[in-house]
């Protein structure tokens, strides 16, 4: 088995979205993570905070840290799951029905075992 990165771009829940809304799709989220847990295939998951993190560069050799990265929202990457699959395809399978695809997109990478 090899083991893929899964990337959800951009926000899941809007600010216009009431907060029925966002429980109904957090527990979209959250089902569909438990379903792939419950088949064994999942290796970690998680979100990613909002607004929060750091850029590091080293231009010309010294390190410069940065607050970001600020981007436009369908630019984020919200959160990702850590899979165990045979192929990208049956990865794509198995994303059909997750809910994310529902506002933004999802990016598969297979992760490169070094």
């Amino acid at each position: 088995m090899a083991k893929f990165l899964l990337l959800a771009r951009g926000a899941g829940l809007r600010p216009e979205m009431s907060p029925e809304e966002i429980q109904r799709t957090m527990l979209k989220y959250k089902s569909w993570t438990e379903r792939v847990a419950g088949s064994g295939r999942l290796i970690d998951a998680n979100k990613l905070r909002d607004d929060e993190g750091r850029v590091l560069r080293q231009p010309g050799g010294k390190l410069t840290v940065t607050d970001g990265p600020f981007a436009e929202s369908k630019e984020i990457i919200g959160g990702y799951w850590l899979i165990n699959a045979a192929s990208y395809e049956e990865v794509v399978e198995l994303t059909r029905d997750h809910p994310h695809l529902q506002f933004n997109t999802l990016e598969i990478r297979q992760i490169h075992e070094m």
